[in-house]
């Protein structure tokens, strides 16, 4: 099975074939998703992880590049193995599609959280950590740099450590101290004051006999840590050294991973207080992991470690910290405590720290009359408890930094592990905490939760149903719990009565109530809904309103009717106690529940008449800011005169074209959904005006069937409105779609429909652009003749308007399909009329066009060097319009020039370069591309690596 192998240099293997990747950028590009294996990783994620917080110019270009590549390496070298791995596009970014055993790094945790299982027997133990150790194949991610590639490094090193001191002692109590001396050696030179590696090592020299050595190493560590850190051996490296010294036995080697030293416990009491653990706890690996990590710096001399974990409500951060929390006593000796703050607790108010400190000093059974009565004094007191031992103290539900900092240790050694719906930014700034923000879980670890609590047989049963309700649980896992414990109880009703409960948004909440406050969904939302200020409340309502995926803060905005500087406050707020989540910067969403939750709050709490205003200011703002950056990408076909916005709104201004690209990039999926919203709540004019202002960016983006979807919802709109130039619009949009999804048949119906409207409306703009699509209808329809003679009419109609712009592309139409009938000398006559019009018209889409044609039409006359002129004036226009569809196509022309002109090596970098463009938007002209290549180049497709883009 095809492998992605990390831990070394980045590449892909197979039994005997190892596959080099490439240059350290796109081994960093696969690195990123293989560490997020079957989950999607967003762009901007991965710039950041490539080139850390400021990525150059092109950055985002050179992702898709080498994603591009990446894809062909794997479905290549994956066909060779037998494997599958796959890498897709999904709505929030790229996924690289594989079992996480097919990448090293997630084999090897698995198998170490195999080994720690205390049940497991230390020769089974031992072969699972060989296995796990063996993967590593040098220095992590080698040959790669950056801040993400550093502070990745540096975790997995930690685990190295860890698996493999955890693999000598198990060789050590299996009578073979000799086989785990050269590899602790090899590793304690690469990190010579972790004591725990040098413990292991010299257990194992003295456990094989050489003493002698043992005791040298000793004096070396302790030696190094008192040049380097000023300090002496910890209490289990120092007992060692004296069990040594006195030819005693050092008796058995630790069970458990010792990547922290395991201190003697202080004699006296010894609190144990973490609550019962969830049963079938599944999923949050990386959590895990990231929290593991922290042991390997929560001893002397560092400072005290906190972790603060944040996450909406009912996300599991309870769970995870109880959890954690067992599966690591064995790290805190001295004792575990726990304290509920009930920050967010509707029963009551939150719990003051002078009562969780009274709790701890009763815990170690301080005696009353010890206790101060000065709440500082007893949290002196506390701390000097703490000191000189290794404790963890979980902190749950805290409200904030402020209600923690008097329960927080005062020195190494403990773990402080603190539990929030709010994120708790000042507690990493002041007292260095690392914040873990725990998201819903992925649908894959949703499933394994439900599989856990009800069995692989029932959920096996059942596919289907177990996806619609991980899906309709918003990946939640409180409301999973919820639907899993239902279905517990009453194991004869199929899941499938369960999925389809949860179908109907309206009544989803009351489904998800597990019959007491803590397990009622809605309940749980709403003691942080309960804590926000009013402000915050009602935009939380409002954006029940917005149809999703994300908002931003401008369309925040303008659905509150609030100015700009004052939303973003209340954004931040939401943020703050993860009522929102902020995937991207600028970009916030809501997950499912917490949008029906918002939704149903709305409807409950504000009237009818203000939920219609603030969805007439959203749309409002969606329409405008659509139609002005419509307008920067060049003229429009459409004159739309949409109402004045109303008041409250404030549409975006994009600065350019690039800016209007990239807002409608970001802003598709919200549009196309704002449509279908749109027209559900009867808001028939802002449907067929925004679906005309998505055509441009639709058709330059080869986004075809959102084309197509949109104008059907506009024709039904404009049929409810009775508006025959709405229908007209719509109409001409139809055609267009459905000529370019090749049904040209349909295309023509609705075209000339159009063109009669346009007719009886005495609108010759209008029925000029009709003429040229139905121009562009003829000629796939092999009917070139026709496709002339309509392109001649839409010249004379656009000459009553006097448009130039437009009247240039229908000439430069007309210069196409003469080339197309052989009339390759009018065709340069025709495309230079057609350049001379539409230069300074602002169309650039229409120079770029007129270009091509006489590209075209020199390539045919035989005039190489004047047709590689054009098409590369025609691609670089193209580029700048962020048109990929057509750059792609031109650059696949100007291959074909190079060609007829000889020059193979242009030709292989313009085909090449098309091939890749055509290949990110998945568009059937790949196939064919590939294969020229693949002929030009004369090699064996299955081996064959096309030429890298320059």
């Amino acid at each position: 099975m095809l492998q992605v192998r990390l831990l070394g240099p980045v590449e892909l293997a197979a039994p005997g074939r190892t596959t080099e990747v490439g240059p350290p950028q796109r081994r960093a590009v696969l690195a990123a998703l293989a560490v997020d294996a079957g989950r999607p990783v967003a762009v901007d994620v991965m710039i950041r992880r490539v080139w850390g917080p400021a990525p150059p110019d092109g950055a985002r270009r050179s992702v898709y590049s080498h994603i591009a590549r990446i894809r062909q390496i794997c479905e290549r070298a994956g066909g060779a193995a037998g494997g599958r791995l796959r890498l897709v596009r999904r709505s929030g970014g790229y996924v690289l599609e594989a079992d996480r055993e097919q990448v090293d790094v997630h084999r090897f945790r698995r198998m170490v959280r195999q080994a720690r299982a205390s049940t497991l027997p230390d020769a089974a133990r031992a072969l699972l950590l060989d296995e796990a150790v063996g993967l590593w194949r040098g220095e992590p991610l080698s040959g790669l740099d950056g801040p993400w590639v550093e502070q990745t490094r540096e975790t997995w090193r930690r685990e190295q450590v860890d698996a493999t001191v955890h693999w000598a002692h198990a060789q050590t109590r299996l009578g073979d101290p000799a086989a785990a001396i050269g590899p602790l050696s090899a590793l304690l030179d690469d990190h010579p004051l972790v004591e725990p590696l040098a413990e292991a090592l010299i257990r194992a020299l003295y456990g094989a006999g050489r003493g002698a050595e043992a005791l040298e190493r000793y004096a070396a560590v302790r030696r190094r840590l008192a040049e380097e850190l000023g300090t002496e051996p910890g209490t289990a490296l120092r007992e060692v050294h004296r069990l040594i010294l006195r030819g005693q036995e050092l008796g058995a080697a630790p069970a458990a991973p010792a990547a922290v030293p395991r201190p003697q416990p202080q004699r006296g009491v010894v609190p144990a207080q973490l609550p019962v653990q969830a049963r079938g706890f599944t999923g949050r690996e990386e959590e895990l992991s990231r929290l593991d990590a922290l042991l390997g710096t929560a001893r002397p001399p560092a400072p005290v470690v906190i972790s603060a974990v944040s996450g909406t409500a009912g996300v599991g951060k309870t769970t995870l910290a109880v959890h954690w929390g067992h599966r690591m006593r064995a790290h805190f000796p001295d004792g575990q405590l726990y304290v509920n703050l009930r920050g967010f607790d509707p029963a009551g108010p939150a719990r003051e720290p002078a009562e969780a400190l009274r709790g701890f000093l009763d815990a170690f059974e301080v005696p009353p009359a010890r206790i101060p009565g000065d709440v500082e004094a007893q949290a002196a007191l506390y701390r000097s408890l703490l000191a000189g031992r290794r404790v963890l103290v979980v902190l749950d539900n805290a409200r904030d930094a402020a209600h923690i900092r008097l329960l927080l240790p005062g020195a190494p050694g403990s773990l402080a592990l603190v539990t929030s719906r709010n994120r708790l930014t000042s507690l990493a700034a002041t007292e260095g905490a690392h914040l873990l923000a725990l998201d819903v879980f992925t649908p894959a670890e949703a499933a394994a939760m439900l599989t856990a609590r009800l069995g692989a047989p029932r959920t096996a049963a059942e596919p289907s149903a177990v996806a619609d309700i991980v899906t309709r649980c918003a990946g939640l896992p409180l409301a999973l719990a919820v639907v899993a414990a239902r279905a517990a109880a009453q194991p004869h009703i199929p899941l499938a009565t369960f999925a389809a409960e949860l179908a109907d948004a309206d009544n989803r909440l009351d489904v998800l109530d597990g019959g007491d406050p803590g397990s009622r969904v809605r309940a749980v939302l709403s003691w942080s809904y309960d804590a926000l200020g009013p402000a915050a409340a009602r935009l939380f309502r409002l954006l029940g309103l917005h149809p999703g995926p994300d908002v931003t803060a401008p369309a925040a905005a303008s659905l509150a009717a609030l100015p700009l500087a004052r939303v973003k406050p209340l954004l931040a707020e939401l943020t703050r106690t993860h009522l929102l989540a902020e995937p991207v910067p600028g970009r916030y969403v809501l997950h499912d529940l917490l949008r029906a939750y918002a939704a149903e709050l709305a409807r409950t709490r504000d009237g009818e008449d203000d939920r219609r205003r603030a969805t007439h200011r959203m749309l409002d703002h969606y329409l405008h800011t659509a139609l002005a950056a419509q307008r920067l990408l060049g003229p429009p076909p459409d004159r739309i005169v949409p109402h004045p916005v109303r008041q409250g709104v404030t549409p975006e201004e994009p600065a350019g074209r690039e800016h209007a690209t990239a807002w409608f990039a970001a802003e598709h999926p919200v549009l196309l959904n704002a449509v279908h919203q749109a027209f559900a709540t009867g808001f028939d004019t802002h449907v067929w005006q925004l679906a005309a202002a998505l055509t441009t960016f639709c058709q330059r983006r080869v986004l075809w069937s959102d084309w197509t979807a949109t104008q059907t919802v506009a024709l039904a709109a404009a049929h409810r409105l009775g508006d025959p130039a709405a229908e007209a619009c719509v109409r001409r949009h139809l055609g267009n779609a459905a000529s370019a999804l090749g049904r040209q048949t349909e295309a023509r119906a609705d075209l000339e429909r159009a063109a009669r409207l346009y007719r009886d409306l005495g609108d010759p703009r209008g029925g000029a652009h009709t003429w040229l699509a139905l121009g562009r209808v003829a000629r796939r329809q092999e009917r070139r003749a026709e496709a002339l003679e309509h392109a001649l009419r839409a010249v004379e109609l656009f000459d009553a308007t006097d448009d130039r712009a437009w009247q240039a592309m229908a000439l430069n139409n007309v210069g196409w399909y003469h080339a197309e009938l052989g009339h390759h000398q009018e065709a340069v006559v025709r495309g230079e009329q057609a350049l001379a019009l539409v230069t300074g018209t602002g169309h650039t889409s229409g120079e770029a066009h007129t270009w091509d044609t006489l590209g075209y039409a020199h390539h045919h006359l035989g005039h190489h060097e004047e047709a590689a002129a054009c098409y590369r004036r025609a691609a670089a226009l193209f580029h700048a319009l962020g048109d990929r569809y057509f750059e792609a196509d031109i650059l696949a022309h100007l291959g074909d020039t190079h060609h007829a002109a000889h020059d193979r090596e242009a030709a292989l970098d313009a085909w090449t370069r098309s091939l890749t463009l055509f290949e990110e938007l998945g568009h059937p002209d790949a196939e064919p591309l590939r294969a020229r290549l693949l002929h030009h180049l004369g090699e064996d497709p299955a081996d064959t690596v096309l030429p890298e883009r320059a």
